[in-house]
């Protein structure tokens, strides 16, 4: 079954709800405008600091046609090898940055995925869940 979205619900689980806490922390004391490496320096360092799992820019191996290919695709973070979170600091989120984390929940066999867009006024307006059907 295809991946579907489905709205933000942070008591979905713990780890999702540290994950969209800790968005928020990093929000709340940068605000918007900054690069997306600079959000995901001080992420990493916040899910790090409550002692949570994390990997940055994690390949992701393709298989095609029998073979296994290195095609450069990389996670900006895998948490806890159980949820991808791409980071986005741009003016809206578009159909392409969507096909993009429903893409990597599929080659990564991963269920759950985060795409923030760090560039929102409210960063609640800028987080959007991911959750591929079993």
């Amino acid at each position: 079954m295809e991946p579907k979205i489905v709205n933000l619900d942070v008591t979905n689980d713990l780890l999702s709800k540290q994950v969209v806490d800790s968005i928020f922390h990093v929000h709340k004391s940068l605000g918007p405008g900054l690069l997306e490496s600079v959000y995901e320096e001080c992420l990493v360092h916040t899910l790090k600091a409550r002692q949570i799992a994390v990997t940055r820019q994690k390949t992701i191996p393709i298989q095609f046609d029998g073979m296994t290919l290195d095609a450069g695709l990389k996670l900006d973070l895998l948490i806890e090898d159980s949820i991808i979170v791409e980071l986005k600091s741009v003016e809206k989120i578009l159909p392409v940055h969507e096909a993009q984390i429903l893409s990597y929940l599929k080659l990564a066999g991963i269920k759950t995925g985060v795409l923030v867009n760090f560039n929102v006024p409210m960063i609640k307006d800028g987080i959007r869940r991911f959750v591929k059907s079993s």
